[in-house]
């Protein structure tokens, strides 16, 4: 994921020099902190041009700002509630986000068309093995949502044994299993009456529920040193969830790891270089302790 991207699968137009535009779209976005973490690959690739907003963009309206695009726009970062929206907008499609129904990345190619990506799942992929995740570990999934698509695309890609997932409305855990099935993966549904059960003896739990949601799973669950615990939310943090975790000894992985793994494979694909991964991993961590309240959830990695 942190190396050159393969030769004629950059922008149009990608170099050193030249203005060159990428943003972040979604709503609510003031609080992204994907602009720091891009603008600070650009100075230390130096990629001199390029800058990386944020815009905000309801789900109505990114069909007609995707549309007023100029040449000198190389891509675009999509998180809530975009992500379906901009699967539909590109011309040509990964594999991995056909499968899970979702992009969080617009590249526009050498030839001007656009291709849509899913850059959270390779990111999860990334994060999860970095905490010792490997082949036939039971998941847990807490959440049906986009970023629980990612995650069930993660397992498949881990080769998880199991998949349990735990949602509040038993028919959104229906709606992931042609998702499932397009993976090839299996998935269990538990019984959101009796969670605590349903989300224990877990090797990896995966919440991806909104702020607060998945606070009541801290106190009752049984979590062990072998336990892996991916809290996707990183604003509080640590979650109530993640400081249980961390006070039995399990490894755990928050959302700032996945927003800097998914911005890496995005940063390569929008500029066609190799990411300066410590520059931004340097950015994120300075921009993050330097805010002084709590503010929004980060949504879905960017």
């Amino acid at each position: 994921m942190t190396g050159a991207t393969p030769q004629g699968s950059g922008p149009a137009g990608a170099g050193r020099t030249g203005a060159r535009r990428v943003a972040v779209v979604g709503k609510p976005i003031a609080h992204s902190l994907s602009p720091v973490i891009h603008d600070a690959g650009y100075r230390a690739a130096g990629l001199t041009g390029w800058t990386y907003t944020a815009i905000e963009c309801a789900e109505a309206e990114l069909p007609d700002l995707f549309a007023g695009l100029g040449p000198d726009w190389a891509g675009l970062s999509v998180t809530m509630p975009l992500k379906e929206t901009a699967l539909a907008l590109a011309e040509e499609v990964s594999p991995v986000a056909a499968a899970v129904g979702a992009a969080n990345t617009l590249v526009r190619r050498p030839t001007g068309r656009w291709y849509a990506d899913n850059t959270d799942v390779p990111g999860m992929v990334e994060v999860l093995r970095a905490a010792g995740v490997g082949a036939g570990a039971r998941f847990t999934v807490l959440g049906a949502g986009g970023t629980a698509r990612a995650a069930l695309a993660a397992a498949a890609a881990l080769a998880a044994d199991s998949v349990t997932v735990l949602a509040r409305r038993a028919e959104a855990v229906g709606e992931l299993e042609p998702v499932a099935a397009a993976l090839g993966l299996g998935i269990t549904a538990a019984d959101w009456a009796d969670r605590a059960a349903g989300a224990t003896g877990a090797d990896v739990l995966v919440s991806t529920l909104p702020k607060g949601v998945a606070d009541e799973f801290a106190g009752r669950l049984r979590l062990t040193p072998a336990t892996v615990c991916f809290d996707a939310i990183y604003d509080p943090w640590p979650t109530p969830l993640a400081s249980a975790a961390a006070a039995a000894g399990s490894r755990v992985v928050s959302g700032l790891d996945l927003l800097l793994a998914q911005a890496i494979g995005q940063f390569e694909q929008f500029t066609g270089v190799a990411a300066p991964v410590s520059a931004m991993r340097a950015a994120l961590r300075d921009a993050w302790s330097g805010r002084s309240a709590p503010g929004q959830r980060q949504h879905d990695g960017q």
